[in-house]
C-alpha cells in the first residue's frame, strides 16, 4: 500500500495543529481527517481536503493536550489508505509572572498565574544577569504558582525564566529583579602620600554601585565624589592638600535600592622641609641649621641635632611652622653632627636631614710601631682622638712612602707585604671633615726571613751528614745553626756562618743515628724563626744470619749478629716461592733471634734480616730452610666413573714437593701400584682394577729431606650388575621364581627389592649371598605385578640396578553357583571374589545338551554375578568363571543347571482302532530333555499307562486298551528337576465317541 508519511506541527501556536502528508504515487481523489482525544478516542473534529492538497489546519484546540489524528486518502482506484499519528498542542505560557525581593538581600520570590489549557509541569531557571550563570534549575508540579529562591547574592540582578511543559513542547516567560544591596563594612581611610588618601572597605560585593563623598574639614568643602560599580574594594583620592584632615562618607545602591554606609576621617601626610643644611657659625664649636618652607599645612617644626655616625640625638628644639633656621652653641671639637627637621601635621610627620658638619680635631697620642715577630708586617697603634678618621704614612729606607686613610674608631693598623729586616718610620694625623691635625711619628724593624729549602742528607755515609739551604731574601746578615741528637735532644755542636754560606758538612757522627739541624737567619736585633731538618746516618747491615728447623711443629728459628751503631729495629722478612703471602716481623734493637711459628708444612722458606734506622735500611744475605711436611688429611677412596676405577682424593695439609700414592688389596699387605703426583694435585684416578673389590690406599708426602705418611684409607670399586635377570610365576603357590647370571669381578652379596604395582607402601627388600643366582619370592598377592630390582653389593656401594616386572598367578573364583530363577530362558550366575588382583573375569557358558559353547562374557575385576538370557528352554548348561591377569589365568570348578522346559503344545488324541489310542504334540526347538505320557480311565481315574520318551519324541501309541472306553491323557515335558504339563485331554477308543473333557 501507499505510505502517506503524515507529520504534525504547531508553528508556535498553542491552539492549532497543522497536519501534512505526502500524496500517493498513484494519486488521490480526496482526503478525510479525524481528530480524536488521545486515550478516550472521542471524535472532536473532522475535515476533508481535495486532491492535490497535502496539509490541513485544526483550530480551536486546547493548549498542551495530546490528540490522535487519522488521515485517510481515497485513491483513484476507489481504494483507501489511512495513517494514524499522535500529536500534542504546545502549552500556553504563565500569566502575571512576578519576581520580588521583599527587601531581602539573599532571596527572591517568584509568583505567577496558570495559562489556559493543560500542562505536565513547570520548569524554572534562575540566571545571574551579569555572569549569565545558571543559579537554579527547578521542576515543579502543574499546580504550583509560587517559589522562593534563597541563598542569592546581595545587590545582584537575576533573570527568571518560567517554562510551561507539555509533552516535548514548552512555552516560556521571563522576568528580571534585583536583590536588596548589603552595606559595606570595615571602612578605612589612610594616607597614601602627602597628596592622596586610600579608602578601603569590605563587603563590596553586595551592591551594584558604591557612592563615596570626601570633605575637606579644614575648609569645610566637598573635595571629591565617586560612583563605582560592584567589586571595587578600595580607591585612592589624588591631588589633595598636604597635612590636611578629610572626612569620607559611603553609600550603596542596587536597582531602586539605596543604603547609607559607614564614614571615616584621616590626614594627608605633611611635606618635609627642603634644602636642610648644617654649617659652621661665626662662633667656635657652633653650627647653624637652615631649611626652606614647603607648600601645604603643618602645625610646627621639630629640629633635632644628632652627633656621630650613629646619629645619637643631643638637642631637640620646637619652632613655629613659619620658621626657617636655628643655631646650636657649645658643641664638642672634632665631632661630626647632622640636623633633622620634621614637619608635624596631626599624627603624621615628614622629616629631612642635612649632611654632616665637623668641628676641628686634636692630634692622636700614644703612637707605637711593633713588628710582633713578623717579617712582612708592622703593627701601628695610637690612642683614640675625636675626628672623622686618621691619615697614616709609612716610609721605609730606600722605598717610597705608603699613605693610608682610616675612619674614626680605629686605633691600630697592620702594614702587610713589607720587606723583612727593614727599618720603617710611621706618622699619624687626625682628620675631621676638612680639618687635619699635626702628625705624630715613630720607627722600628721588621723580622728577617729564615733560610729556605733546608736539607740534611747522609749521602749514603754512615758517619757524616751534609746540610744545605737557599739564602733568605733581603735583610739577612748571617746564619746560626745547632746540631742535636734527635732522640735525646743532646746538643752536638753549634755552627755560625756568614750570609754567603749555603752548605756545611758535619763529620764524625754515629752510624744509624738520627740528627736534627736547626738554622735561623739574623737581621738587626731580630732572629728569624728556626728552620729545622732531620736525617739519619746510614746504618750497618747485620751479620751471621741463619735459619734452622726448630723441630717444633711448623716452626723455623732465625739468628743474627748486631753491627756497630744505632738500630731502631730489625725487620725480618720470611717468604716462600710457593706462597704469595709472606711473614714480615719487626723486633727491637736488642733482639738477635726469633722463631716463626704456624708456618706452612713441607715448605721451603727464605729469610732476610734488615736493619732499620729512620727511613734507611741495610739488609743481610738470604738464609733458607724447609719445614716438616704434614700427613695428608681427609684421604678419601671413592668408586671411579667405571667399576674398574677408584677415585682417590685428599686435602693438602700444607707443603711438600710431591706425594707418593701406594695401592694394595685390603686383604694383602703387598703394594700393587705406586703413583707419584706433584704438589698441588689433590686427586688421582686408579684404573684397571677388579670390580667389587676392597682396596687399601696410603699416601706419603715429601718436603726437602723430610717424609711423612697419611692414615690408611679403605675403598671399594663398584661391583658389576648381573648381566641378565628373569622372573616367572610359581603355579602351585602365589610366588615368583627369580633367576640371574653372575657378573665378572667380586661382590659381598646381592640386594633385591620387590615393589607391588600401584602400592604406596615401601618395597620389600631381601639379601642373597654372593654366590647365589636365584631366589623364590613367596607370600605375594595373587594376580599382582611386581617390579623386581637387583643390585650387586660391595661394601657400601651398589652396582647399577637390573630390573624386571612379573606377575603372580591370579586366584580362582570360589563359591560358584548357577541357579534358575524360574525361567525357561534365563540363568543366574554368582561367585565369591577371590583374594588378590586381576585384570578381568572371563565367564564361559556351555550347553551340555548340544555339547557347544554358548556365550563368553568379559566382566570387570570387581564383578560377582551375571544373568544369562535368551537361553534354550529345557536345556542343561555348565558355567566356568576364569580370573585373568595378563597371560595368566585361574578357573573355578564347573557348575551345571537346567532351564525350565516348555509345556507341550497342540496336544491331540486319536483312536485308529478299538484298542489303540494315538497321542501327538508339538514342541518349540528342543523344548525339553524328555516327555512323560500318562493315560487314565476317565471314569475311574485308574492309571492304565505310563511312558517316558526322549526329547525328540512328538507322539506315542498306547495299545491293548479297552474298546469304546473314555480315557484321559496327560503329556509332561521334563528337563532335569523341572517339568511342565499340558492340560489333560480325553478321548474314546473306537466304538465310543470322543468327548472333550
Amino acid at each position: 500500500g501507499a505510505l502517506l508519511n503524515v507529520t504534525v506541527s504547531d508553528h508556535g501556536r498553542s491552539d492549532s495543529l497543522l497536519v501534512a502528508w505526502d500524496e500517493p504515487e498513484e494519486g488521490a481523489r480526496g482526503y478525510s481527517l479525524a481528530l480524536s482525544s488521545l486515550g478516550s478516542g472521542t471524535l472532536l473534529q473532522n475535515g476533508s481536503a481535495g486532491p492535490n492538497t497535502t496539509s490541513f489546519w485544526f483550530h480551536g484546540l486546547t493548549p498542551g493536550t495530546p490528540y490522535e489524528i487519522e488521515v485517510t486518502a481515497t485513491l483513484a482506484c476507489m481504494g483507501t489508505v489511512s495513517q494514524n499519528i499522535t500529536a500534542q498542542t504546545s502549552p500556553s505560557p504563565v500569566h502575571n509572572l512576578s519576581l520580588s525581593s521583599g527587601g531581602s538581600s539573599v532571596s527572591l520570590r517568584a509568583a505567577w498565574a496558570h495559562g489556559p489549557g493543560q500542562r505536565d509541569g513547570y520548569s524554572l531557571a534562575l540566571y545571574h544577569s551579569d555572569s549569565q550563570a545558571l543559579v537554579r534549575n527547578m521542576s515543579l508540579l502543574p499546580s504550583a504558582t509560587t517559589l522562593l529562591f534563597d541563598g542569592l547574592l546581595a545587590g545582584s540582578e537575576y533573570a527568571l525564566k518560567v517554562s510551561t511543559l507539555a509533552g516535548s513542547s514548552q512555552a516560556s516567560t521571563s522576568v528580571h529583579q534585583w536583590t536588596a544591596p548589603s552595606i559595606p563594612t570595615q571602612l578605612r581611610l589612610s594616607p597614601g602620600s602627602s597628596t592622596s588618601l586610600v579608602a578601603s572597605w569590605a563587603g563590596a560585593a553586595g551592591a551594584a554601585w558604591l557612592h563615596l563623598e570626601l570633605h575637606n574639614l579644614l575648609t569645610q568643602t566637598v573635595a571629591r565624589t565617586l560612583s563605582a560599580r560592584r567589586g571595587l574594594t578600595s580607591y585612592t583620592f589624588q591631588h589633595l592638600h598636604p597635612g590636611t584632615q578629610y572626612w569620607l562618607g559611603l553609600s550603596a545602591t542596587a536597582g531602586s535600592y539605596r543604603v547609607l554606609g559607614p564614614n571615616a576621617t584621616a590626614w594627608t601626610y605633611p611635606l618635609s622641609p627642603g634644602n636642610v643644611t648644617l654649617s659652621s657659625a661665626d662662633e667656635q664649636s657652633s653650627l647653624q641649621a637652615r631649611w626652606s618652607i614647603p607648600v601645604g599645612h603643618r602645625d610646627f617644626y621639630l629640629v633635632t641635632l644628632r652627633e656621630g655616625e650613629d646619629g645619637v640625638p643631643t638637642r631637640n628644639i620646637s619652632v613655629g611652622g613659619d620658621n626657617s633656621h636655628v643655631t646650636f652653641h657649645g658643641l664638642s671639637p672634632g665631632s661630626q653632627y647632622s640636623v633633622q627637621v620634621t614637619a608635624v601635621a596631626g599624627p603624621y610627620q615628614a622629616s629631612a636631614s642635612s649632611t654632616a658638619a665637623w668641628t676641628e680635631p686634636l692630634a692622636p697620642s700614644g703612637v707605637s710601631l711593633s713588628s710582633q715577630g713578623s717579617p712582612h708586617s708592622l703593627l701601628a697603634s695610637w690612642e683614640e682622638a675625636k675626628g672623622e678618621g686618621y691619615l697614616l704614612a709609612l716610609s721605609p729606607t730606600n722605598h717610597p712612602v705608603k699613605n693610608s686613610s682610616l675612619l674614626r674608631g680605629v686605633t691600630s693598623f697592620t702594614y702587610e707585604g713589607l720587606h723583612p729586616g727593614t727599618l720603617y718610620t710611621f706618622e699619624v694625623s687626625t682628620v675631621a671633615g676638612p680639618y687635619t691635625s699635626s702628625p705624630q711619628g715613630i720607627s722600628n724593624w721588621t723580622y728577617p726571613l729564615p733560610p729556605e729549602q733546608l736539607t740534611l742528607s747522609n749521602g749514603g755515609h754512615s758517619t757524616s751528614l751534609q746540610a744545605s739551604w737557599r739564602a733568605a731574601p733581603s735583610g739577612c746578615t748571617g746564619y746560626t745553626g745547632t746540631l742535636l741528637e734527635t732522640k735525646s735532644q743532646k746538643r752536638v755542636r753549634n755552627v755560625t756562618v756568614g750570609n754567603d754560606w749555603m752548605n756545611v758538612t758535619l763529620e764524625d757522627l754515629v752510624p744509624g743515628r738520627q740528627y736534627t739541624l736547626e738554622v735561623a737567619a739574623m737581621a738587626g736585633p731580630y732572629r728569624s724563626p728556626v728552620q729545622s731538618a732531620t736525617d739519619w746516618t746510614y746504618p750497618l747491615a747485620p751479620a751471621g744470619v741463619t735459619l734452622t728447623n726448630s723441630r717444633r711443629p711448623l716452626g723455623l728459628s732465625a739468628f743474627w749478629d748486631k753491627a756497630a751503631g744505632d738500630v731502631d729495629q730489625f725487620h725480618l722478612q720470611l717468604y716462600s716461592k710457593s706462597h704469595t703471602a709472606q711473614r714480615n716481623i719487626s723486633v727491637g734493637p736488642n733482639t738477635h733471634n726469633f722463631t716463626f711459628l704456624g708456618l706452612s708444612p713441607g715448605t721451603q722458606y727464605f729469610l732476610k734480616v734488615t736493619v732499620l734506622s729512620g727511613p734507611y735500611r741495610s739488609s743481610s744475605h738470604f738464609a733458607t730452610e724447609w719445614t716438616y711436611p704434614l700427613s695428608l688429611a681427609n684421604v678419601s677412596v671413592q668408586p671411579g666413573r667405571r667399576p674398574q676405577e677408584l677415585h682417590v682424593s685428599w686435602v693438602e695439609s700444607g707443603g711438600g714437593r710431591e706425594h707418593l700414592v701406594q695401592l694394595s688389596v685390603a686383604e694383602s699387605l703387598s703394594i700393587i701400584r705406586n703413583v707419584s703426583v706433584p704438589r698441588g694435585v689433590t686427586q688421582l684416578d686408579l684404573e684397571g682394577l677388579v670390580p667389587g673389590c676392597r682396596y687399601r690406599v696410603e699416601i706419603i708426602s715429601q718436603a726437602g729431606p723430610h717424609r711423612i705418611s697419611s692414615q690408611t684409607a679403605i675403598g671399594y670399586t663398584v661391583p658389576l650388575p648381573p648381566p641378565s635377570l628373569s622372573a616367572s610365576p610359581v603355579s602351585t603357590a602365589w610366588a615368583l621364581a627369580v633367576h640371574w647370571e653372575t657378573a665378572p669381578g667380586q661382590r659381598d652379596g646381592y640386594l633385591l627389592s620387590v615393589l607391588e604395582e600401584g602400592s604406596s607402601a615401601p618395597p620389600r627388600t631381601l639379601e642373597a649371598g654372593k654366590d647365589s643366582s636365584n631366589v623364590t619370592l613367596s607370600q605375594l598377592e595373587p594376580g599382582t605385578c611386581y617390579l623386581i630390582e637387583i643390585w650387586a653389593v660391595a661394601g657400601p656401594y651398589r652396582s647399577l640396578p637390573k630390573n624386571i616386572t612379573s606377575c603372580t598367578v591370579p586366584a580362582a573364583p570360589t563359591n560358584l553357583s548357577l541357579t534358575n530363577p524360574g525361567s525357561s530362558s534365563e540363568l543366574y550366575t554368582s561367585w565369591k571374589e577371590p583374594p588378590g588382583r586381576r585384570d578381568h573375569y572371563r565367564i564361559t557358558l556351555y550347553s551340555l545338551s548340544t555339547q557347544s559353547r554358548v556365550q563368553v562374557q568379559t566382566l570387570s575385576p570387581d564383578a560377582q554375578n551375571l544373568t544369562w538370557t535368551q537361553l534354550e528352554a529345557g536345556s542343561r548348561f555348565a558355567v566356568q568363571v576364569t580370573a585373568v591377569k595378563g597371560s595368566l589365568e585361574a578357573s573355578s570348578i564347573n557348575v551345571t543347571q537346567w532351564t525350565h522346559p516348555l509345556a507341550p503344545a497342540n496336544l491331540t488324541l486319536g483312536s485308529p482302532s478299538a484298542s489303540v489310542l494315538f497321542v501327538s504334540w508339538a514342541a518349540a526347538g528342543r523344548g525339553a530333555e524328555g516327555f512323560v505320557v500318562d493315560v487314565y480311565e476317565a471314569a475311574s481315574g485308574t492309571h492304565v499307562g505310563h511312558t517316558v520318551l526322549g526329547g525328540n519324541a512328538r507322539s506315542h501309541i498306547f495299545r491293548s486298551l479297552s474298546p469304546g472306553t473314555l480315557y484321559r491323557v496327560a503329556v509332561t515335558a521334563t528337563a532335569g528337576p523341572f517339568h511342565a504339563s499340558t492340560p489333560n485331554l480325553t478321548h474314546c477308543t473306537r466304538e465310543c465317541d470322543a468327548l472333550l473333557a
